[in-house]
């Protein structure tokens, strides 16, 4: 059984591809692929109870892959071509089919182990991955095989912890540093009160009150990230401005970031 946040969440990514006939498809096999399901839950069941890390599970995967949309929905409304469409290799839509595949398997190979859990995602994905194109593409070769490419370059580069080259795949990298509010700590905090090595991550993640993707007044993306104490600065210095230091879309991208006033709703 899916939960309300997952369901809340696809409604979203359906919302937001209402007119794109092909994408949409595309969420609707994958949201309904069972491998793809359980492996999401076993992944966050790995996370959680036995590392003792954020949620790294389907709700965490489906909101990746909606700030990922949301992200490339703004580039194209500014006029900026995805590197496939820069390239010659690929349409748009084909971008959008990969940032959506990275999205929701990006963080498989964390029911393996966290230690390069990026290159595991990439052996758990493949058959999902290339099943999923199959359905969507039964006669186009290329096609199915450049989105995978593409996909894949997406996974691997998540981290922050290999040079990756495209937008779409930057895109992705940033798409997964925006989801760090309270939400994602809130399972972890709930299991374990005792405090161990690592435990900054939940506690800065708890004080993530919202994060929002808009068009930008300087550059085409704007990304606001408010908290309600300083240690969330922690979770925005070393994961987000460290993930979009590193993405090839680092110079579409402006980040505000500050402890907002309940009472006069400003950062301060």
């Amino acid at each position: 059984m899916k939960s309300a946040k997952e369901i809340s969440i696809e409604n979203k990514i359906f919302k937001r591809l209402e007119n794109n006939e092909l994408c949409t498809n595309l969420v609707k096999f994958l949201f309904a692929d069972e491998e793809l399901q359980e492996l999401q839950e076993y992944a966050n069941i790995v996370s959680i109870k036995r590392l003792g890390f954020n949620d790294h599970g389907p709700v965490h995967m489906r909101q990746v892959a909606l700030n990922a949309i949301k992200m490339l929905n703004i580039l194209q409304q500014s006029g900026i071509k995805t590197s496939l469409e820069k390239e010659e290799a690929g349409s748009f839509d084909d971008s959008m089919c990969a940032v959506i595949l990275a999205g929701s398997m990006h963080d498989l190979g964390m029911a393996i182990s966290r230690q390069s859990h990026e290159d595991m995602s990439v052996i758990l994905a493949q058959p999902i991955i290339e099943r999923a194109l199959l359905d969507l593409f039964p006669n186009d070769l290329k096609r199915r095989t450049v989105i995978k490419a593409l996909t894949v370059e997406s996974i691997v580069g998540h981290m922050s912890s290999r040079k990756i080259h495209s937008i779409e795949a930057g895109i992705v990298l940033i798409a997964d540093g925006c989801d760090m509010t309270k939400g994602r700590a809130r399972i972890p905090l709930a299991l374990s009160s005792t405090p161990k090595v690592g435990d900054i991550h939940k506690y800065s993640a708890n004080a993530i009150n919202r994060i929002s993707i808009c068009k930008g007044e300087r550059k085409p993306i704007r990304i606001e990230v408010e908290m309600s104490a300083e240690v969330g600065f922690f979770q925005v210095e070393e994961v987000l401005l460290t993930k979009i230091d590193s993405s090839p879309a680092k110079q579409y991208v402006e980040l505000y970031a500050g402890v907002v006033d309940c009472d006069k709703k400003c950062y301060l």
